[in-house]
């Protein structure tokens, strides 16, 4: 390592070596300090780097290690972990300009892309071929598919199509030291050697900058969409419905559950866009929890039909619609869930999972964690696959200088993450652990796993340059 030099002249030798991709701009590097979990660091980063191509990765990385500067990947900065904020003495390395589709094949049923490719994008994009990109994050028109593989995002499809990590094949990374690692394949098999493909996504950007993806599509299902509303006196009612429903043997495409408190920020986001009428022309508002239930491809029709009998079998009142406009908008309800959170507050948006037999009794500790700290915890959750999101807001004005997120919501967010646990479930089912649930991960994952996980990411990253502090 070359002796330290001050940061003026590192700024010399990045922008001989990268040009104006660096930037050093006010504006840009106070937006780098945050992401969307609320969370900002205590300082600018020291520049951020827009790559454009895989070369620009690796010049980055060739500097970094040089002189031993902490690297943070970045994508659209949507996440809600705090996983891509940059902080002072740090170089930020945005992949958002390296955006394009390098390749489609209808014959193999994949896609090669760039990281800053945005998910929506992609699958607009594949229209024209009847393929489609199956992971359906939330955010899904703003975020991008580095972003997604770096969480193994999951979202609304996952029930029946899977979280990002069964759609990737094969990744080009950028290592710390600025080599190029290539992983996975492009065939439909393959069991060569250990899964490096697999050990990447959801790594946070500890191990690697992922700068290529290869990715699986599918093909997009024959025949319309058929959507159910169904309302019912609680979430936890909810939720033993929807074990029901994967029980019978149903896969829907989606099933979301949202409670009470939910359904109103809702109500009152629309009400407060001159939309108050949205929810009730589309059976939404009166009951106490909803699921949202939609089967595609031939016979979506028996199928909700199917569901629907197991639903009011249990005293659940529903609504059924075939109109794809009419469902779309449905779900546009579901994901305006998290700005309907974001007007109240700053929002530690939680991302637990249990398993689905287990849901209703996560539903209700959530419920009587709320009501023993005195604070509203609104929830959604992906009820199909068990992973819940409970929101815990933090209103203007009522942080201290001192901390970010006053010690009762914490109290709150330890005992629900503890809750989770004891439930068999995870700390985190798709949006990573970031900053935000570094406090618990031993709990989940013991000593021994985490001293392990911590010796393969030195493994990756001797110098400790790749994301430090974030995720393991």
């Amino acid at each position: 390592m070359d002796e330290a030099l001050p940061a003026d002249a590192l700024l010399v030798e990045l922008r001989t070596r990268l040009g104006d991709a660096v930037s050093v701009d006010p504006a840009v590097l106070e937006q780098a300090r945050a992401d969307r979990s609320g969370h900002r660091s205590g300082a600018a980063p020291l520049a951020l780097v827009e790559a454009r191509s895989i070369d620009d990765v690796q010049e980055t990385m060739r500097f970094a290690s040089r002189h031993r500067i902490p690297v943070v990947p970045r994508g659209a900065g949507t996440g809600l972990a705090g996983g891509a904020i940059g902080s002072g003495g740090e170089l930020v390395l945005s992949l958002a300009r390296m955006d394009r589709i390098l390749e489609v094949s209808v014959e193999d049923e994949l896609a090669v892309v760039e990281p800053g490719v945005v998910n929506g994008d992609l699958d607009r994009a594949l229209e024209a071929t009847g393929l489609w990109f199956a992971p359906d994050p939330a955010s899904r028109a703003i975020s991008t598919i580095g972003g997604n593989i770096a969480t193994n995002a999951g979202g609304l499809l996952c029930v029946k199509y899977g979280v990002t990590r069964e759609a990737v094949l094969g990744l080009r990374a950028v290592l710390a030291d600025g080599s190029l690692l290539e992983t996975g394949r492009r065939t439909v098999k393959g069991v060569t050697g250990l899964d490096l493909t697999a050990l990447l996504v959801g790594s946070e950007g500890t191990l690697a900058v992922i700068v290529e993806a290869t990715v699986r599509l599918r093909r997009r299902p024959a025949g319309g969409v058929s959507t159910l509303v169904a309302g019912f006196a609680d979430a936890p009612a909810a939720a033993d419905a929807a074990s029901r429903i994967m029980a019978a043997g149903a896969r829907p495409a989606v099933m979301e559950l949202l409670d009470a408190p939910a359904v109103r920020a809702i109500a009152e986001l629309f009400a407060a866009r001159g939309e108050a009428g949205l929810l009730p022309s589309l059976g939404l508002g009166g009951e106490d929890a909803v699921l949202l239930v939609q089967a595609d491809g031939r016979d979506a029709a028996a199928e909700i039909e199917a569901i629907r009998a197991v639903l009011e079998a249990g005293g659940a009142s529903t609504r059924r619609t075939d109109d794809p406009a009419e469902g779309e908008r449905l779900f546009t309800v579901r994901r305006a869930f998290h700005p309907a959170m974001e007007r109240r507050g700053t929002v530690l948006i939680e991302d637990v999972s249990v398993p689905r037999s287990r849901l209703g009794e996560m539903l209700a500790r959530v419920e009587e964690i709320g009501r023993r700290h005195g604070i509203a915890i609104p929830t959604v959750a992906h009820a199909g696959d068990g992973n819940l999101h409970p929101n815990l807001v933090v209103p203007h004005g009522m942080s201290s200088g001192s901390e970010e997120v006053p010690s009762a919501i914490w109290a709150a967010a330890d005992e629900l993450f503890r809750a989770c646990l004891e439930l068999g479930g995870t700390l985190t089912g798709e949006h990573g652990v970031g900053i935000l649930k570094r406090r618990w991960l031993e709990e989940e994952l013991g000593a021994s796993q985490l001293a392990l996980q911590r010796r393969v990411k030195a493994a990756f990253d001797p110098l400790g340059i790749l994301n430090p502090g974030k995720a393991i």
